[in-house]
């Protein structure tokens, strides 16, 4: 009896030896990587991320690292950046995260920055990318100021741009990146698109309505924000 004790004791034992580690093993992605908010630009929504979406997930992440939203982009950028920092906190409060990355394309990048000088972002974002970024504006706006709010704080020397440029473009202890086109038709000049102390790609001939689903700045996207 005393021996069929000891060998079912560390039958047992045995099994929780290799049982419990399973249990409190730490899940390969668990809380290392920032969930992303993906922020659209003028005259768009958030269907504009579809393509960037999807190679994220086949690249590992999953739909509760991955937020698109919608706003109305003929607003205030001022306006959109308040319901920016609502969306983050949303996001933080959802997934548990401490921060989030925010990619960004086209006018997207000015609410995202605004957020990041004025409200408070730069407590909640690791990452800050802009995919042809109107950071210092551009003379197309001219063409639709007239009509809305968004596109006249567009426009080169607008009060809003100078503002919004003045001092340190990349604030706080966030990454920036800015990735430009040479031949950006939306962006003139095309150097507007830079930001002064981010890691400035360009990346060739690539249009403005294609920077955010080509493959190849994709790439450097997913892996600036790793």
């Amino acid at each position: 009896m005393r021996r069929l004790v000891r060998n079912s004791t560390a039958i047992v034992t045995t099994a929780l030896a290799t049982v419990i580690p399973a249990l409190v093993a730490t899940p390969a992605h668990a809380a290392t990587r920032n969930p992303v908010i993906f922020v659209h630009g003028l005259s768009s929504s958030a269907g504009t991320w579809d393509t960037w979406v999807s190679k994220f997930k086949s690249d590992g992440y999953s739909s509760s690292e991955l937020y698109t939203w919608s706003y109305s982009w003929s607003q205030s950028n001022k306006t959109t950046a308040a319901q920016l920092a609502t969306k983050v906190q949303q996001v933080l409060a959802q997934t548990g995260a401490a921060k989030v990355d925010l990619v960004t394309h086209s006018m997207g990048a000015l609410s995202a920055r605004y957020y990041l000088k004025n409200l408070g972002g730069t407590a909640y974002v690791d990452d800050f990318v802009s995919t042809a970024g109107v950071n210092h504006g551009t003379d197309v706006s001219a063409l639709c100021a007239w009509l809305y709010t968004s596109c006249k704080e567009m426009t080169s020397g607008s009060s809003f741009l100078t503002a919004l440029n003045s001092g340190d473009e990349t604030p706080g202890n966030v990454d920036y990146a800015a990735y430009w086109s040479n031949c950006d038709a939306a962006i003139n000049p095309d150097s507007s698109a830079k930001l002064a102390g981010a890691t400035n790609v360009l990346v060739g001939c690539i249009s403005h309505t294609h920077m955010n689903e080509d493959s190849g700045v994709y790439s450097q996207v997913r892996d600036f924000i790793a």
